[in-house]
């Protein structure tokens, strides 16, 4: 090969050669317009997309804005009317205390003159107190009068035996007798009559007529307490009819005044004091 041969091929391959790079350099740049104008372009839709979101704040803001001033301009208007309204209160708040002051003074005078009422109404009752205590005193002799006869009483009451064991009572012949032991306080009394043939209620207890004879003032009755029956028979009038009742025993008695002529019998249950108390008595 010779060197002309030589210098007339490298020309071509040199030209080829830099177009190549001349294209390549141009698609780099054309590549890196497009993405800087995408980039652009993303941050110019962003900035317009803020930019509207400001004008609807803005517009927002102006309705709201118009009506604060709407809302202040009705508070000053109340403002106003309410202090206008204020000082007429005050005024007429005035004008009640100088009558207050008026009717204040007038009931001062009119205290005064009921104290010096007062303080002679004190000394009436001072000389009424002293013929209180005078009335009293009378009263406590009375009252220990009372009290003898009432020992005087208890002493004709009759002391009889009870048809258990050998314990005796005191029993009341008739309603006069039967309250004086009810002054006594230490038992509890619940009077009854009874016709034939009814089962009736008496106390915590129930009672049951089976016969009388008003001749031979003799009867025969039948008591029912704590699910079970006791039968008084042939007893006479005024006899303590005793049986024990309750959680605790304790001491009942029967006691029959009198034999009626129609089949009934009247008398009294003597329960002690501290004996339960029956929801309701049938007597």
């Amino acid at each position: 090969m010779s060197e002309d041969e030589v210098v007339v091929a490298n020309p071509p391959r040199t030209y080829s050669g830099a177009l190549l790079g001349a294209i390549a350099v141009a698609l780099l740049l054309a590549l890196g317009g497009l993405i800087w104008t995408y980039i652009v372009n993303g941050k110019l839709t962003s900035q317009q997309t803020e930019l509207d979101g400001a004008k609807a704040q803005n517009v927002k803001l102006e309705a709201e804005l118009r009506e604060t001033d709407a809302r202040l301009k009705v508070a000053t208007d109340e403002l106003s009317t309410s202090l206008g309204l204020t000082q007429k209160q005050l005024d007429a708040k005035a004008q009640e205390i100088m009558a207050r002051e008026q009717r204040t003074e007038a009931s001062t005078a009119k205290l005064a003159t009921q104290q010096q009422q007062t303080a002679q109404q004190v000394g009436q009752v001072s000389s009424a107190v002293t013929d209180v205590k005078t009335d009293v005193g009378g009263v406590k002799t009375d009252l220990g009068q009372t009290k003898s006869d009432l020992a005087a009483a208890v002493a004709q009451l009759t002391s009889m035996k009870g048809d258990l064991s050998d314990h005796s009572s005191l029993i009341a012949r008739n309603h006069d007798e039967l309250e004086v032991l009810k002054h006594k306080g230490d038992r509890t009394f619940y009077e009854f009559t009874l016709a034939k043939g009814v089962k009736k209620p008496v106390g915590t207890v129930s009672l049951e007529l089976k016969k009388s004879d008003p001749r031979k003032n003799k009867f025969t009755l039948v008591v029912y307490s704590d699910d079970k029956q006791y039968e008084k028979k042939d007893r006479n009038t005024n006899e303590p009819l005793q049986f024990y009742a309750g959680k605790d025993p304790m001491l009942f008695e029967i006691v029959v005044n009198s034999v009626g002529a129609k089949n009934t019998v009247s008398g009294y249950l003597s329960v002690p004091k501290n004996a339960p108390v029956p929801t309701s008595t049938g007597q």
